[in-house]
């Protein structure tokens, strides 16, 4: 019997590329996605996707949508507390590993892998140590259609945001940039691909610019288009 597994889902890149890998192997058996919703603004943490767009993506998937909520500006403490009673949950009902999209933080990646040890469970990395530039054009060529939700403007230029994640996007990237923007130079949302059964509708809405530092484009589902949830 497959092993059950949660995902951790960002609704970008990496997260749609792992659970590919994760689903190619039969000992696998992705059964829910979880996603930490920031409750004041009602998105996905750094990439601020709608909530509604990651339920949409979750439908497409045909999975479940386990979302822990924490407040704007949340200490860890707080982040750490919610997904302990989260993960007690899951593991109580047989989910003893839980899949990541990360790629080379090494920090990342030991700071999750402490805190499920505490709770016995492990973590998955298919994309490990993989080779970025290689890992793009692979997501490209395998059909996944994303668009570039956020860019971190003391990294990469304004110009990127809310461009399709395409070849030339990836060819104008300036020298020092990660290919899969691994160090927080951009962040994605992907709405078509092998994984889906079907394209998550969605509009472009506007360009907003947090903190002096982070732009993002807003993404309007089509469930939702005047953006009120």
């Amino acid at each position: 019997m497959a092993e059950k597994i949660l995902f951790s889902w960002s609704g970008g890149k990496d997260s749609a590329m792992a659970l590919y890998e994760l689903r190619k192997n039969a000992t696998y058996d992705v059964e829910a996605l979880l996603a930490t919703i920031t409750e004041d603004y009602d998105r996905i943490s750094m990439h601020g996707t709608r909530r509604v767009l990651l339920e949409e993506q979750a439908k497409s998937l045909d999975l479940s949508l386990e979302k822990i909520f924490i407040t704007k500006n949340a200490p860890n403490e707080e982040y750490e507390y919610n997904m302990h009673a989260t993960l007690k949950k899951y593991k109580l009902l047989g989910f003893s590993s839980v899949g990541f999209g990360d790629i080379f933080l090494e920090d990342v990646k030991k700071y999750r892998e402490k805190k499920l040890s505490e709770m016995n469970m492990r973590g998955l990395f298919p994309l490990w140590k993989k080779d970025t530039k290689k890992l793009v054009h692979e997501f490209i060529g395998l059909g996944f259609k994303a668009i570039v939700t956020c860019v971190d403007t003391t990294l990469l230029d304004k110009s990127f945001i809310g461009r399709t994640l395409d070849n030339q996007f990836v060819s104008e990237l300036p020298e020092g940039v990660d290919p899969c923007g691994e160090n927080g130079e951009f962040h994605s949302f992907v709405y078509d691909g092998p994984v889906f059964y079907e394209p998550v509708q969605f509009s472009r809405g506007e360009i907003v610019l947090r903190n002096e530092r982070f732009l993002y484009c807003d993404l309007l589902s089509a469930l939702c288009p005047s953006g009120q949830l």
